[in-house]
Order: C-alpha cells, then sequence, then structure tokens
C-alpha cells in the first residue's frame, strides 16, 4: 500500500472487490466468445466429415461403374475396380479423419481464456502477499 494513498482500509477492499468482479466477468465474456470460435470451427469439421462421408458413397459407387466401364479395357475389370475404389476411399477416409481430429475435447477446450486466468490467479496471489 502506498503511503501517499489517502483511502481507508474498506474503500480499498472495495475497490479491489470491485476489480475482482471486473476480472471475474471479462473472463467470462472471454471464454464465451473462445468457446463460440469452437464451436465454429467443430461446425467447419462438420462439413469436412460430411464431406468425406459422401466420398466414400461415391467410392462405393465408382467400385460398381468401374466394373463396366473403360477401365476394363485396360486391365482386367477385377483390378480396375480395386484401384479406383481403394485411391476415392482414402481420399474420403482422409477427409473425415481430418475432421474428427478438430473435434475432439481437447482441442474443444477454452486455451487462452485457461492461461488467462491462471495468469490473474497468479497476479491476485502475488498482490494479497
Amino acid at each position: 500500500m502506498d503511503a501517499q494513498d489517502p483511502r481507508s482500509i474498506p474503500e480499498i477492499l472495495s475497490a479491489v472487490a470491485g476489480d475482482l468482479a471486473d476480472l471475474v466477468r471479462k473472463e467470462g465474456e472471454l471464454i464465451r466468445a473462445e468457446v463460440s470460435e469452437k464451436v465454429h470451427e467443430a461446425s467447419r469439421a462438420g462439413v469436412r466429415m460430411s464431406m468425406g462421408a459422401a466420398l466414400l458413397i461415391g467410392a462405393f459407387l465408382v467400385l460398381l461403374q468401374a466394373l463396366v466401364l473403360a477401365l476394363s479395357k485396360f486391365m482386367d475389370p477385377l483390378w480396375a475396380s480395386l484401384i479406383v475404389g481403394v485411391v476415392v476411399g482414402l481420399v474420403g477416409f482422409s477427409l473425415v479423419k481430418s475432421g474428427a481430429n478438430k473435434v475432439t475435447p481437447t482441442r474443444m477446450a477454452p486455451e487462452r481464456s485457461t492461461r488467462q486466468v491462471r495468469k490473474d490467479a497468479q497476479l491476485v496471489k502475488e498482490q494479497v502477499q
């Protein structure tokens, strides 16, 4: 406490309580904003997963189509179907996997807010001592 501070101890405590209330409110706003950002990211990952699923269905259709189409002119139809199906299936799988990795619980945690709350708690501890 500054020796020149004209405020009484109750006034200082009141100011500290007000500052803490402000801090908690702002931290809450920060957490809400970060969670909103994470939800938006999860929705984009859902779109990726949907695209991946559509490609996986397309892989099945390509397998059926490849049995009777032009690739059978260059190689055995069974091998042509297998090659096309595997390639499209791998692309679809990678899209689904990358989308699923974006929505894991650890990636959805509000990391910046958590760091800021820890910093604030440390600052309060230092001020109290």
